[in-house]
């Protein structure tokens, strides 16, 4: 479980074929220094396992299925993802519930400033609009945000200065593909009305 709170944006060291499918992940940033094998960050908004830290980097597997379902099939060396360790039970609990398993991908549209803030408009699949509203709660690439506005076909998002600072969202642009996950809680609510 996450928060959708980035701690750190982490350099892709390495991402390479495994011998059957998926692949090794190797990300660098000191906050990865403090992990052991077993312990989840989630990585663009997907929760990953450690598997080999080793100092300041720590490697992930990757599933087939994750490289198809996220983005982080178009991961390269020196790309830039978004990353946070799972949320302890004595931590402050800002932005949503995150839980690190990817709905799918959507599109950045538009991206841009606007005045002091930035203007981020997402195309999604009605499949996943189904659980987004105005105001309410959704993680783009791992990142907690409130939604602005609903817009055709997708929605919108103003960021601040301080999440363009601390995400990796400076480095992107339209066309870009961003990992998604709609609030849990209205997942739950389409399946207890019988809707799912």
């Amino acid at each position: 479980m996450f928060t959708g709170l980035v701690q750190g944006a982490a350099k892709v060291v390495a991402i390479s074929p495994r011998e059957k499918d998926g692949a090794r992940l190797t990300l660098a940033h000191p906050l990865l220094a403090e992990t052991k094998p077993g312990d989840s960050i989630a990585t663009n908004g997907c929760c990953l396992t450690v598997v080999d830290p080793q100092g300041q980097q720590a490697s992930f597997d990757l599933l087939a299925e994750t490289l198809r379902l996220t983005n982080l099939g178009d991961l390269r060396p020196g790309s830039v993802v978004n990353i946070e360790p799972s949320l302890l039970p004595t931590d402050r609990m800002g932005g949503h519930f995150v839980t690190g398993h990817i709905d799918g991908c959507g599109e950045i549209l538009a991206f841009g400033q606007d005045g002091a803030d930035w203007r981020l408009d997402i195309k999604a699949s009605d499949t996943f609009l189904r659980h987004v509203v105005r105001k309410g709660c959704v993680a783009i690439d791992g990142m907690s945000l409130t939604v602005a506005d609903m817009i055709p076909g997708g929605f919108r998002i103003w960021i601040i200065p301080h999440t363009l600072e601390v995400t990796n969202l400076s480095g992107r642009k339209a066309g870009d593909r961003v990992n998604l996950e709609s609030d849990l809680l209205a997942k739950y609510a389409e399946k207890l009305l019988g809707k799912a």
